[in-house]
């Protein structure tokens, strides 16, 4: 049979619904909503492409709500760990040698999939277990997942058709293999497309995946599973667990056939995984790559030339929504005293509309924190700044836990530009403004650039182009994602590869190509038509 080369579908950026009332969307979104808090769920593991139900049963409520179950999921331990492995090094084989061109059809049947038919139901899923607004959701759970999906398959096209130069003599090649052994993916609650690009992108390259979602992800976890099912993934290429980190890292990070982890969450829980994974190299087939992106200490930087409502806007948006909760999110700003009081003014006008609640008051642009740990963490901070004499909540500072777990949009102003909440990440809705002398702009950049132990994301905010580029150059490793007047958040796939540096992870840039050559190892090939015949070179003839 004649086997022609094929070219994928041309990705293109998924659109973003609006919701507007009246609209299409909006009714099926309400309907979803409405659907999924009238039926308790019953969530299994799925090993090898079956069911897996523990019988340790663990509750899902809404954050902004609760008292309210959604359903259960079924906690694992070890074994099923163990079972995932072995899922995943059995489908390894036909997995890794099937066409590329059968994988992307899955793959990108799942990106129509979620696109289509199911928009409603992962949105709607993210909205109630995740705390998500219908526009956080959407850009999230709908359009980023699609477009990690389709561009991933252009990427991977585009890898595995760069081939290296040849001549009359010799046809050189350039293979990319599968890594030698399973990829686990581990990964965190404010995303549900990440959730789904971390298994899926090892597992589009020919890898097979061991999958552990956080806790409070699950109940939009297993939809994104459902989907690459229907969407005809095979049994064992993906296997998804709920099981506790220490049992996960125990059996995962000990397994000779680890061959990479593809990983988003905290600093400190990544650097742990690095060090046990050098704690344990020479068990290992081969060196495991690791792949990770982690905290934000997310800056802003005015200059006096900037403009205020613009400023104003960057930073009610970059910190306030999806709670703060984001990666990229603003938490620390630095205004120059010329322009703080029309941008105050402007914050101030923001915040008065500003309005918190559940979901499903479209109305509400702040909805609740993920849990009442994270609660309890971002009030203890309020509290302190509200015992601390040398800062001031300047806006919200209130808290409420007794109906979900709602931490009102809070900003503090301090004297002191290496305050606690200056440097430390909380993944709330906490900004913390320092104002600073407009005629210490060299200094202020110093500041920034050494404040904080992360390079994620930043943002300078000029009209002089001066400025900027002066900007661009002293903050060069402040921000591996860096924005010129805009909020430093809000990365899309194909515009603005996401991933930073230092502390904030391995800068491998999800929604990239550069992030798909992580999961594979090239061979390279040399085929010589016309071999020698003799050891003899030309020079040894006298």
């Amino acid at each position: 049979m004649q086997k022609n080369l094929y070219y994928a579908p041309p990705a293109k950026n998924e659109p973003v619904l609006t919701y507007t009332k009246g609209s299409a969307e909006r009714e099926k979104i309400i309907n979803a909503i409405e659907y999924a808090r009238s039926h308790e769920l019953d969530i299994p593991m799925i090993i090898n492409g079956h069911e897996v139900r523990s019988g340790n049963k663990i509750e899902i409520h809404p954050p902004h709500d609760h008292k309210h179950l959604l359903g259960y999921y079924h906690r694992g331990n070890e074994g099923h760990v163990k079972d995932a492995i072995d899922a995943a090094l059995s489908a390894r084989e036909l997995w890794s040698e099937l066409s590329w061109k059968q994988r992307a059809s899955i793959f990108l049947r799942a990106a129509s999939l979620i696109a289509g038919p199911y928009r409603a139901k992962i949105n709607a899923a993210t909205m109630l277990g995740q705390s998500k607004s219908v526009h956080q959701a959407e850009i999230d759970a709908a359009c980023e997942l699609v477009d990690f999906l389709r561009f991933n398959v252009q990427y991977m096209t585009e890898i595995y058709n760069e081939q290296p130069d040849s001549d009359e003599l010799r046809w050189n090649r350039m293979e990319q293999r599968a890594l030698e052994g399973f990829v686990f993916a581990l990964t965190p609650f404010n995303f549900t497309a990440i959730a789904g690009n971390l298994p899926s992108a090892p597992a589009m390259m020919g890898n097979t995946v061991v999958w552990k979602p956080s806790n409070a992800q699950v109940y939009s976890a297993r939809i994104i599973m459902e989907i690459f099912m229907e969407a005809g993934l095979p049994d064992g290429v993906i296997n998804l667990v709920y099981v506790s980190g220490p049992a996960a890292g125990k059996i995962i990070f000990s397994h000779p056939d680890f061959a990479g982890i593809h990983f988003t969450g905290s600093t400190s829980v990544f650097q742990n995984i690095w060090k046990e994974i050098g704690n344990n190299i020479p068990k290992y087939k081969s060196y495991p790559r690791i792949v990770g992106e982690t905290g934000g200490k997310n800056f802003v930087l005015v200059h006096e030339s900037a403009n205020a409502t613009q400023v104003a806007t960057a930073l009610t948006r970059g910190a306030f929504e999806y709670q703060g909760q984001k990666c990229s999110a603003v938490s620390r700003a630095y205004i120059p005293d010329n322009l703080w009081e029309e941008v105050l003014a402007e914050i101030y006008c923001d915040m008065e509309t500003m309005k918190m609640g559940p979901v499903e008051d479209f109305s509400n642009f702040v909805n609740a924190v993920i849990d009442e740990a994270s609660f309890d963490k971002l009030s203890g901070f309020i509290d302190r700044a509200k015992n601390d004499p040398d800062v001031k909540i300047i806006q919200g500072g209130n808290y409420d836990k007794s109906e979900g777990y709602f931490i009102e949009p809070t900003i503090i102003l301090t004297s002191d530009p290496h305050y606690v909440t200056m440097e430390e990440e909380l993944f709330g809705p906490i900004l913390t403004i320092f104002i600073y002398d407009h005629t210490k702009w060299t200094e202020t950049i110093e500041l920034v650039d050494h404040t904080s132990i992360y390079a994620l994301t930043g943002s300078i905010f000029s009209k002089n182009r001066y400025i900027i580029e002066d900007a661009m150059k002293k903050l060069k490793h402040a921000a591996g994602n860096f924005y010129i007047n805009d909020k430093p958040t809000g990365a899309v796939v194909n515009q603005q590869p996401f991933g930073g540096a230092r502390g904030s992870g391995t800068n491998d840039k999800a929604g990239s190509k550069l992030n798909l050559l992580r999961w594979v190892s090239p061979r390279t090939i040399k085929e010589c038509f016309l071999p020698p015949e003799s050891y003899k070179y030309p020079y040894l003839e006298l």
